[in-house]
Formats: structure tokens, C-alpha cells, sequence
């Protein structure tokens, strides 16, 4: 359902995730590095089972969420295959649906990790030997899709079409944006520009300028680019290198991936 590259100091794994669970392998995808099962009950149950949202996190860890709401931190050795499930985060009541670590630089206090779920709900992390929930923000019903997390502002992506930013240490809501018409399915930040991608059912792609204003440290949102992809639901979108100077872009029942 998902696949991510996960950047570690010591090395870099590609992360995959499916209904039956969890797979690691070496970044070129050689070798299967890591392999966890997710428990699936006897019974069939009213939801699905399976694994969503990746992130590396704290230096040596790779976070990844569940259905069950629970968040697993697996323990990443420098080489070698001997990987651990160090612990397990139980703050959400619902399916997770990302994960996202700081990609500038936190302020003093913020956290450096968040988890969001179906409901809404964020979770504020500090990682760590172990991780501490530094705060968490109330969903107000509407799924959060996508999160992203930079020098202290948390960007959210809801189904609502939505966007709001955060502080990532005191929880506190400080921009607002109605950016899509129909559910947004992905966002990405520009780590050295602070650039914001949105793509969503709506066929739109958006690019955004996210700053803070250097007199009263608010958080600043301004509109740059739109982009329509003719008669497609929009599903995936990511810059393709550090300063967003290029951003790709699939959809629904598209084979193709549309580089801009």
C-alpha cells in the first residue's frame, strides 16, 4: 500500500508496506533486510488489517503505523539485518494514515515527529532512546490524508480539501487554507525551501510557500502555482529534489507518472 525510502545517518532502507505487513530491504531493493507480520485476528474483523504511514526518525529508528492505530519504532543497526521492534506508541484510536519527521530545523520544545489517523488526530512527538508525546491536537471528524513536518510548522492535509498548519510545540493552529475542492490525497515539503505540495481528487496539484514571519515567528502560507491534470484524480505527488524546483504527479488508473 505504500513504499518509502528511509534515510538513516548509517544507511538507507526502502520500506514497504501491506495488509499482511511490514517489509525492509536494502535501498537498491537487493535484499529483503527485515520482514515483520502484522497480527491478524482469527475472526474476520469489521476493518481491514494493514500498515500505513513511514518515517525514519530519532538517527536509528523507522516509525511505521498500523490499523489498530498503533505506531511500531523498529531499531535500525548500521548493517546487517538484526532489526528490532525497540517500542510501540498507543495514542490513536483510529487506523493511521502518516507519519512525519522534522525536515528542517525544530525549534526549542517542538517536536520532531507526528502521527496523524483517521479521525484527525495529531500526535506530537520528541524521539529518542525512548519516545515522549509532547502534545496531542483533537481531530474534529474529517481523515487527516497527509502530514508533513518543517522547522517546527506542521503542515495537515484533510479530506475536506483543507490545509492547516500547526506549531509543533504548543499544538496551536495558525493558518487555515480551503486548497482543494475534493479530498486531498498527498502533500510534500521542500526541505531547504519550504515549499508545500498538494495533490488532490479535485485533478489539481498545487505549490505553496510556507515562512515564518521574522518579527512575530508566525507562519506564513502564499499561493504560487496550480496545476490541473486533465481528467485525473490526483493520488500521488512529490518533489523530486530539495528545493521543490520539480514536482511529479500520478493519479488513479494512470499508468503514467507526469513530471513538471
Amino acid at each position: 500500500s505504500q513504499a518509502a525510502w528511509c534515510e538513516l545517518p548509517s544507511r538507507v532502507l526502502l520500506v514497504l508496506t501491506f495488509q499482511r505487513g511490514i517489509q525492509m530491504y536494502e535501498s537498491d531493493g537487493s535484499t529483503m533486510v527485515f520482514w515483520h507480520a502484522l497480527h491478524v485476528p482469527e475472526q474476520p474483523a469489521a476493518h481491514s488489517v494493514f500498515a500505513r504511514g513511514i518515517a525514519a526518525a530519532g538517527g536509528h529508528f523507522v516509525c511505521v503505523g498500523t490499523s489498530s492505530g498503533a505506531v511500531l519504532v523498529f531499531d535500525i543497526p548500521p548493517k546487517g539485518t538484526n532489526v528490532t521492534l525497540s517500542e510501540i506508541l498507543e495514542q490513536h484510536q483510529d487506523p493511521i494514515t502518516d507519519i512525519a519527521a522534522e525536515q528542517g530545523q525544530a525549534p526549542d520544545g517542538a517536536g520532531d515527529l507526528v502521527t496523524a489517523d483517521d479521525s484527525g488526530t495529531l500526535c506530537l512527538w520528541s524521539t529518542g532512546e525512548e519516545f515522549t508525546l509532547l502534545g496531542k491536537i483533537p481531530g474534529s471528524g474529517c481523515t487527516c490524508s497527509s502530514v508533513r513536518l518543517w522547522n517546527g510548522i506542521v503542515a495537515a492535509g484533510y479530506g475536506n480539501g483543507q490545509i492547516r498548519l500547526w506549531e509543533a510545540g504548543s499544538g496551536q493552529i495558525r493558518a487555515q487554507v480551503s486548497a482543494h475542492a475534493r479530498w486531498i490525497y498527498a502533500l510534500d515539503l521542500a526541505p531547504l525551501t519550504g515549499k508545500l505540495l498538494s495533490g488532490a481528487e479535485d485533478s489539481f496539484v498545487h505549490v505553496w510557500q510556507l515562512s515564518r514571519d521574522p518579527d512575530t515567528d508566525g507562519i506564513e502560507i502564499q499561493h504560487c502555482h496550480a496545476e490541473c491534470v486533465t481528467d485525473t484524480q490526483v493520488c500521488g505527488a512529490r518533489f523530486c529534489d530539495p528545493a521543490g524546483d520539480t514536482f511529479a504527479v500520478t493519479g488513479y488508473d494512470l499508468s503514467e507518472i507526469l513530471c513538471y
